[in-house]
């Protein structure tokens, strides 16, 4: 098995890309997930309720995080604060608390013209601490401002299996993995406990639970029925039928290192 496809996403719930290399921190990926949209309550947005948001590119500089408009304009943030920010505490799900720098007024009103409703951009700076609350967590482990893990792992195999069963297959990006495995059966990856991708171990921290994102065309922010019809017919949760699995959420334990494409991936 070795990894075929690697991704960040700047911003939770904005567009993300490919890369050939990610290095991998305490929090999981350099670069991934380290901006949040927050609204006028500092309540976190996601494209569960704001599909706009898939509309909007991300780039990474070595200083900046560029946001890019589908039909021109664009705005710039920068990566670390240059001068002490305004700390806001936001929440995500069952993390509560969590100080975040706000990232200024002009790319506060770039978001709020474009998702029509008032919002601001904040970023993870020296205040921010998120504990991994899975029962699979260690003290240490540490994540971002994704959803409940710091990574996602999906196989080529297991699109493939939900692909022969839709009548249009879907890209992988209606799924938003941080890396992608070729050369295991479908659904492997539900069964490992860890694994090793180039000098980083993994552990596993349980199924993801699908939701509307992936019926959200990343391309158009145009929402259909599919996946979820489909994977609720043969994936639901065996502990709770209300939800549906796709994917492996999993904590790194090296908190140092790198993963490439290429890269083997070996069971533990």
């Amino acid at each position: 098995m070795h990894v075929t496809q690697l991704y960040l996403y700047p911003v939770k719930s904005l567009r993300g890309f490919a890369v050939t290399s990610a290095d991998v921190d305490t929090l999981g990926f350099v670069g991934d997930r380290r901006f949040l949209v927050v609204d006028a309550n500092n309540q976190f947005l996601t494209q569960r309720t704001h599909p706009r948001m898939a509309l909007i590119e991300t780039a990474l500089t070595a200083r900046d995080l560029i946001l890019r408009a589908p039909h021109g304009g664009s705005c710039s943030v920068p990566l670390r604060a240059t001068a002490p920010a305004d700390l806001l505490t936001v929440r995500i799900w069952k993390s509560e608390g969590l100080l975040a720098e706000d990232c200024g007024v002009e790319v506060a009103v770039w978001l709020s013209d474009y998702l029509r409703q008032p919002c601001k951009l904040v970023r993870i700076g020296e205040k921010f601490s998120r504990p991994v609350l899975k029962a699979s967590a260690r003290p240490g482990d540490l994540f971002n401002f994704s959803d409940g893990c710091p990574f996602m792992v999906l196989t080529e195999a297991s699109l493939a299996d939900l692909n022969a069963r839709l009548d249009e297959p879907l890209p992988v990006d209606r799924f938003r993995p941080s890396f992608v495995i070729n050369g295991s059966a479908a659904f492997a990856e539900d069964t490992w406990t860890r694994f090793r991708i180039g000098n980083v171990t993994f552990r596993a921290a349980g199924p993801c639970s699908r939701c509307a994102i992936t019926t959200t065309n990343q391309l158009t922010a145009e929402r259909g029925k599919e996946p979820l019809r489909t994977l609720a017919l043969y994936r639901r949760d065996a502990k709770d039928p209300t939800d549906v699995n796709f994917g492996q959420n999993v904590i790194h334990e090296t908190k140092s290192g790198t993963v490439r494409i290429g890269d083997a991936v070996e069971l533990l």
